[in-house]
């Protein structure tokens, strides 16, 4: 009989163990591996979202560069037609320049070339008139001779 004492004694201990745990260890564990559980699913579900929005911004990126490789290529080739054009307005106004430039040089050597050809006939009627002197073996009055040398002068021209 002391086996079937000590039976139920183990057995009523072993309900009172069990109820124990039940009532103050199982609740406390349940909460914590649904806490547990809940935790990992919602890690999981971020992880998930993440995942979609890291490839939505990879998506996004690719089209934001794309965008800009086309706006940076639609600057540069405006930029290439507005320096086609600077260049272009760049010859014009050297053509302008240029030509400006020559007209003046032109009509300064025509003034020169005019200013010489004065000189050249003053020193000619001079050496005219002294030459004159050495024929004559006199002197020639400038002032009394000047339609002479007036005359003289136009001949050369």
């Amino acid at each position: 009989m002391n086996i079937n004492v000590t039976l139920i004694a183990q057995a009523i201990t072993f309900a009172a163990f069990i109820w124990f745990c039940a009532r103050f260890i199982w609740p406390p564990l349940t909460r914590a591996i649904e806490a547990r559980q809940k935790t990992v699913a919602e890690g999981l579900a971020a992880a998930e979202k993440g995942r979609l929005d890291l490839e939505a911004a990879a998506k996004r990126s690719g089209e934001m560069l794309a965008e800009t490789k086309q706006k940076s290529q639609e600057i540069i080739a405006q930029a290439d037609r507005r320096a086609a054009q600077i260049v272009e307005e760049a010859k014009q106004t050297a053509k302008s320049e240029g030509d400006r430039i020559l007209a003046g040089a032109k009509a300064e050597i025509e003034q020169e070339f005019s200013r010489a050809k004065e000189a050249l006939r003053e020193q000619v009627s001079g050496l005219a008139v002294a030459g004159a002197e050495k024929i004559l073996r006199r002197e020639v009055d400038a002032k009394a001779h000047a339609d002479l040398l007036a005359q003289l002068k136009q001949a050369l021209r």
